[in-house]
């Protein structure tokens, strides 16, 4: 009867659980390598991201090259050219009417040296255009009534082209930036390809995407001064319009006062006599 062998299996032929255990431990290092490479990537980026964010006005200004400067100088001017026309472009500045009920009331009173004095006093364009008949009527006390609508007429024609000359230097403004920009963005784009033909194989590709985007930055700078200086050229062009419109009919109403000064001329059986239709006096009547 043979024996029943008990005895515990060797170690050899012991259960294994990990039987390629030797075999995968150099898996961990390669592991914590390629986690140690992603952790570094990562910072990287959020490094470059931060760098990116921290871009500030003034290094773009710096980028953009000499262009930039005559962009600045442009910008300057419209800030300070709306600003100045937003205050003296006005209602009161062109026709007020304080000034028309003060000119009513002395040119039907006759008072045409008072009133003389008053325009000369006031800084509006109807005051300019008053002064200008009123010292014509006086040099020539037998004028008749179509010169003085014509001499109302040029003062009125050369009030409102000073009007519509100040605002057309925003629309100078705006038609020039963008051009200065594209300037600057085709010197950019020669300096960049220059320098792309001096480097090396490398790092082409690198230098011609910094050189496209610092010569972009020109444009972009002409437009965000364009932009705004047209809209704001849109806006004074419209007012300055409508207080033109306003200018015309107070210089129409003025001729009208001036027209109750007038008698008609007797006529005068002489060839050499001119023919006058009106006849306005200065001096006072009984």
């Amino acid at each position: 009867m043979e024996s029943l062998d008990l005895s515990l299996p060797s170690r050899k032929k012991d259960v294994i659980f990990f039987p390629n255990m030797n075999s995968r431990l150099p898996i961990i290092p390669a592991l914590a390598l390629a986690l140690a490479h992603s952790a570094e990537g990562a910072e990287k980026a959020a490094s470059e991201a931060t760098n990116i964010q921290q871009l500030n006005f003034m290094e773009l200004f710096v980028q953009g090259g000499p262009v930039m400067y005559p962009l600045a100088g442009l910008s300057i001017i419209a800030a300070t050219l709306c600003l100045l026309y937003l205050f003296t472009i006005r209602q009161n500045s062109v026709v007020s009417d304080r000034f028309m009920d003060a000119a009513e009331s002395m040119i039907r009173s006759r008072d045409l040296q008072g009133l003389t004095s008053f325009s000369r006093r006031q800084s509006e364009c109807m005051a300019r255009i008053t002064q200008r008949v009123l010292d014509f009527i006086i040099a020539n006390p037998s004028v008749t009534l179509a010169e003085v609508r014509e001499i109302t007429e040029s003062e009125g024609s050369r009030q409102a082209g000073i009007l519509s000359s100040r605002v057309s230097y925003l629309s100078d403004i705006g038609n020039v930036a963008p051009m200065l920009g594209l300037l600057g963005t085709v010197i950019g784009m020669i300096q960049a390809f220059f320098d792309l033909s001096q480097g090396n194989e490398g790092v082409k590709q690198m230098q011609l995407s910094s050189g496209i985007s610092t010569a972009l930055i020109t444009t972009a700078a002409g437009l965000i001064i364009a932009i705004p200086t047209m809209l704001a050229y849109a806006f004074f062009r419209t007012r300055t319009q409508r207080y033109i419109g306003e200018l015309e009919a107070a210089s129409s109403h003025l001729v009208a006062l001036l027209q109750t000064l007038t008698v008609r001329a007797p006529q005068t059986g002489t060839g050499n006599s001119r023919n006058k239709d009106y006849q306005i006096t200065n001096g006072q009547e009984g």
